[in-house]
């Protein structure tokens, strides 16, 4: 089971990260850092959060 989060950027636009990513996330966009890695779950440092998703 796969946990996924919908994060949209400041420059609008809404990216799928997976949840423990183990490299940093930039948008594909404008290329603004969205997450970083922690070892675990990631931490959202450029965007907001709209959804949550486990497939």
């Amino acid at each position: 089971m796969a946990n996924f989060m919908l994060i949209k950027c400041e420059c609008g636009n809404e990216q799928v990260v997976y949840e423990r990513a183990t490299l940093r996330v930039k948008c594909k966009v404008c290329g603004k850092v969205l997450t970083e890695s922690s070892g675990g779950k990631v931490i959202v440092v450029g965007g907001t959060v709209i959804k949550e998703k486990v497939e």
